[in-house]
């Protein structure tokens, strides 16, 4: 029985309490796709300090426009920057040679990130940048270690080390985790701002994964209420069916 308790606690804790390997708790991200302003601020932030290196191949600049409220003018003016046609999807001109040439690896089509990693992760991703001069973009991520990626926020963020408490094992192998970070260099924005400006990347990025997500949980209530209506429906045929019979 405890051990039925302790595998139920485990399924229902929030799965994505900790990055990989389970030494980095996550920050919640607290979007709301609901927000349609913060959509139109995160899509702008998305093209312009994301689209460069990544794609997101499965959205459609009319299907953005359409569901952001955005006229097709202020589409081709302010988003367009990588389609001819308001129907392209909005990939990425880099090439792909260049790509592996500059970071080893081609970037990844961010269209379903935020679903497959979860809101949390790219939240707390996008803050978790930190100088390791010993990488070859000068930075390094504890989200992600090792990550290729630059940082290419920090102008906005500002430049921030990690701060490491050492401890010694019983083999008197140096161990250290990670304790806090320490910002070395300001950034144009405050650590307040610098959070809205990504936690409206991550609401947009949410958003692309899968545009339709706020019908489809509409119609599920639409669903739901139905479906009581209808048992309550079918009850009261059973009682009247059945109320002859002894």
């Amino acid at each position: 029985m405890r051990t039925k308790l302790l595998v139920l606690l485990v399924a229902l804790a929030p799965a994505a309490a900790f990055a990989a390997g389970g030494e980095t708790a996550l920050e919640r991200a607290g979007n709301d796709v609901g927000n349609t302003a913060s959509l139109q601020r995160g899509a702008a932030n998305f093209v312009n300090y994301c689209l460069g290196c990544h794609s997101a191949k499965y959205l459609r600049y009319n299907r953005l426009a359409a569901d952001l409220g955005i006229d097709e003018q202020q589409l081709i003016d302010k988003l367009m920057f990588t389609g001819e046609r308001p129907h392209d999807t909005m990939r990425t001109g880099l090439n792909p040679d260049d790509a592996k040439r500059w970071f080893g690896v081609y970037p990844p089509d961010l269209s379903l990130v935020a679903r497959s990693r979860g809101t949390d992760y790219v939240y707390t991703f996008l803050k978790s940048f930190y100088l390791d001069p010993s990488k070859p973009t000068g930075v390094n991520n504890l989200v992600l270690p090792g990550t290729a990626m630059p940082h290419v926020l920090w102008h906005l963020q500002g430049q921030q080390q990690a701060v490491w408490a050492g401890e010694v094992d019983a083999h008197g192998n140096a161990q250290k985790h990670f304790e806090k970070f320490e910002l070395v260099e300001k950034g144009t924005l405050e650590p307040e701002a610098y959070d809205a400006f990504v936690r409206d990347i991550v609401n947009f990025l949410d958003y692309a994964a899968e545009p339709a997500q706020l019908k489809r949980t509409s119609l599920g209530f639409k669903v739901i209420a139905f479906l009581a209506f209808f048992t309550l429906l079918a009850y009261l045929l059973k009682k009247e069916y059945w109320k002859d019979v002894r």
